[in-house]
């Protein structure tokens, strides 16, 4: 379903394109490759020189490798286009220091903690800041066979992990008391919403 169509007639100005890419390596770890592009329809007067209309302003990729439990094993960042060639990339190789964050456990706090302000690049924090949803998404196939595998072996049930993760998965919502209603427990999702707005950054 588009979004309606907008009240007031208006000029197309910038586009920001953000990718995320999974991939599931041979050796049982994830490697998680996320690009940012900002493009603009006219040309752009920049520090030194024009950027043509059309021309990436900024092309900018990041790639982190997780274990299974979130760990961050290796990371790497690549700068192709910025504004200010020469400076902006000399702080691609910092992004280093993300190895030993988890990116299911106070990742976000721990990007700021590390990479914020003039300690790294605006742009390339913010590809860091969406890799743990996106983490959830392409590891959740292996979180529920592990979760099934559990069940089956201890002979006991296990809690999903997205239970109060969001909306659609509250504890108190029609989701869970239809396809897991052990878990259903009526009223204490606002519990829950409160908990995330003093804890929200400790969470994916």
């Amino acid at each position: 379903m588009p979004l309606p169509p907008p009240e007031c007639p208006r000029t197309p100005m910038h586009t920001r394109s953000v990718r995320i890419d999974a991939f599931q390596r041979a050796d049982g770890a994830w490697d998680l490759e996320a690009e940012l592009v900002d493009v603009k329809p006219h040309d752009t007067p920049l520090a030194d020189s024009v950027r043509p209309a059309g021309e990436p302003v900024h092309l900018m990729r990041l790639r982190v490798t997780i274990d299974t439990q979130g760990q961050v094993l290796d990371a790497i960042a690549v700068s192709d286009a910025v504004p200010y060639r020469g400076v902006c990339e000399a702080v691609t190789p910092d992004y280093r220091r993300l190895v030993g964050l988890n990116l299911l456990r106070g990742f976000r706090a721990g990007v700021r903690e590390r990479m914020g302000g003039s300690a790294g690049c605006t742009h390339l924090s913010e590809l860091a800041q969406v890799l743990p949803t996106a983490a959830i998404q392409a590891m959740s196939g292996d979180e529920w066979r592990r979760r099934e595998e559990l069940e089956r072996t201890s002979g006991e049930p296990h809690r999903p992990f997205t239970i109060d993760r969001c909306h659609a998965w509250r504890s108190d919502g029609p989701v869970v008391e239809r396809h897991f209603p052990i878990w259903y427990r009526p009223g204490s999702a606002s519990a829950a919403v409160q908990d995330s707005r003093v804890s929200t950054e400790e969470r994916p």
